[in-house]
């Protein structure tokens, strides 16, 4: 990071509560442009809460989310009028889920679920948007000859190339990404992780990516937060903190990992 660079994604002090159950209390951390953060924790820590008050799908209890747009200018996500969220979410940013069905319209095609996008910020004309989709489906090795075919013939692996294509077939700017090789064989998690990282060194993306896999965040994470009871109880650089791990929880994950 240049220490001139401002944050693309300020969170002050975020909290939010299921009623009278702490989702995640109290985090703070700016992200820079072409940063990626990691957020690491067992099931229930709270980081997948994080995340989806983070990419706008909750409203905070307290605290806020500032994105500072293209123009320079910082917006409150959750003080903007729905059509606004709505347009950043299809142009300067993306989210890509685990289960990748969440994430696809399984009943068209795989160039239809690419084309999608493109036609949801304005572009009309045919031919180019069936090049863009041939040329993100091979960008993802997934064979262009497969672009009529319904998402539902895709094996899973491939089910979450094409999600990862139709979210950045648009250029965004920041990508969320929960636990975007989980439930995957290892051999497949291990490619679409490459193909992840080239993407994200390759298109300059800034990105929070959630994932209980120490090994996903060595891998793509330039710094990290572990999670726990709805707190962040350490962060810093990914391989200071894996390396050498403070807090009692962090050594116990790091520990459970090297066990394995």
């Amino acid at each position: 990071m240049l220490g001139s660079e401002q944050p693309i994604l300020s969170v002050d002090n975020v909290s939010h509560d299921y009623g009278r159950q702490r989702g995640c209390a109290g985090v703070s951390f700016d992200l820079y442009p072409g940063e990626v953060m990691g957020v690491v924790g067992e099931s229930g820590s709270g980081k997948t809460t994080l995340l989806n008050v983070l990419a706008g799908h909750l409203t905070p209890s307290t605290g806020s989310v500032r994105y500072r747009g293209r123009s320079g200018g910082e917006v409150d996500i959750h003080r903007m009028g729905e059509p606004e969220r709505r347009l950043l979410m299809r142009t300067d940013w993306a989210f890509v889920h685990q289960n990748p069905r969440d994430g696809l319209r399984m009943n068209v095609s795989a160039g239809a679920n690419v084309g999608e996008r493109l036609m949801a910020i304005g572009r009309r004309h045919y031919g180019n948007i069936r090049g863009q989709a041939v040329e993100w489906l091979e960008r993802v090795e997934v064979e262009h000859g497969r672009i009529d075919d319904l998402p539902v013939t895709f094996s899973g692996g491939m089910q979450q190339r094409l999600q990862i294509a139709r979210n950045l077939v648009t250029g965004p700017r920041l990508v969320f990404m929960d636990e975007p090789t989980g439930g995957l064989d290892v051999s497949v998690q291990a490619r679409l992780l490459d193909l992840i990282r080239g993407l994200v060194t390759d298109l300059g993306l800034s990105a929070v990516i959630v994932t209980h896999d120490l090994a996903v965040v060595r891998l793509l994470a330039h710094r990290l937060m572990v999670m726990k009871d709805g707190y962040v109880v350490e962060n810093g650089l990914t391989d200071q903190v894996l390396d050498d791990p403070q807090h009692p929880y962090s050594q116990l994950l790091v520990s459970s990992i090297l066990q394995t």
